[in-house]
């Protein structure tokens, strides 16, 4: 099928490209600069122009494709109003996009985090947060989630909160460019709150396999690791940056400190039950080996 992919040159997108037009499917990306149109052509993807506030753009390109995987993100999160003006960005881009796919019986895949439960690990039955800083995100996928009603095969895949490749991206990522930033490896409380985490390349599978296959209005777990602790996850980036390892207050990390002090564990066992995934590639902490000084 041809699948319309935003997001597609980011670090889950590009693997999830690739993953699509290895397993015979084709894609049309949506591009926001020429380094990210020249990036996904040179993969083998159509592109149009555009970024998530161009709507009529985001109309067209889910209009004409057989599935839609959405991805994209502002990724700014440098103030909470920052962080509110994307996620509002992005609700409106959904909105339309699943405009264009009502009554057609198409796929279309969004993406969102899994849900944190106070003392267990979080279920593809966990409902998502609707409230705090991302709660505007939960409300989106919700949305997408609805349009099963509507004659839409919609499905979300919940990433944990460090999607890694070669020791970047996520969370882990964000702790390691801050400790290179400040000279110290940090972490909020005292660092025995857990993350989930998952390989990229894993992650794109899954992808695959929810948009081929997963049945209308279902969620699913992108987890590898159900959750690692994040004094673990600084030590080991510590250690490959020979900076020392100490906690730091929550407010280091700006609007996102209430989220990296949560302990949030969450499994993925429905998940590879019904769609036979079976994560292959690096956990997070053997990932992270890859960070160089």
């Amino acid at each position: 099928m041809q699948v319309f992919i935003t997001g597609g040159s980011g670090l889950i997108g590009s693997a999830v490209v690739r993953e699509l037009l290895g397993n015979g499917h084709s894609v049309l990306a949506l591009a926001r600069s020429d380094a990210s149109a020249s990036a996904l052509q040179e993969a083998g993807a159509a592109v149009v122009r555009g970024g998530l506030a161009d709507l009529d753009v985001l109309r067209s390109g889910a209009s004409e494709s057989d599935g839609v995987i959405h991805l994209a993100f502002s990724n700014d999160f440098s103030s909470p109003e920052a962080l509110a003006s994307g996620v509002a960005e992005e609700g409106a881009a959904l909105a339309v996009l699943g405009e264009a796919l009502v009554g057609s019986g198409r796929p279309f895949v969004t993406v969102s985090g899994t849900p944190w439960v106070p003392g267990r690990p979080s279920t593809e039955a966990d409902p998502l947060p609707l409230d705090g800083p991302v709660g505007g995100r939960g409300r989106s996928v919700m949305g997408v989630l609805g349009l099963a009603e509507r004659g839409v095969r919609s499905a979300a895949v919940r990433m944990p909160r460090t999607v890694h490749n070669q020791g970047t991206g996520g969370f882990a990522g964000l702790l390691t460019e801050i400790a290179r930033r400040t000279g110290v490896s940090g972490y909020p409380g005292d660092g025995t709150q857990r993350w989930p985490a998952v390989h990229a390349l894993d992650a794109a599978v899954l992808f695959r396999l929810v948009l081929e296959n997963a049945p209308a209005g279902t969620a699913w777990h992108a987890v590898d690791d159900e959750g690692d602790a994040v004094r673990d996850i600084a030590a080991v980036i510590g250690r490959r940056l020979g900076l020392p390892v100490e906690a730091v207050p929550e407010e280091t990390y700006g609007p996102l400190g209430p989220i990296f002090a949560t302990d949030q564990p969450s499994s993925s066992a429905h998940t590879r039950d019904a769609l036979g995934w079976k994560p292959e590639h690096p956990n997070l902490l053997a990932d992270l080996e890859n960070l160089q000084a």
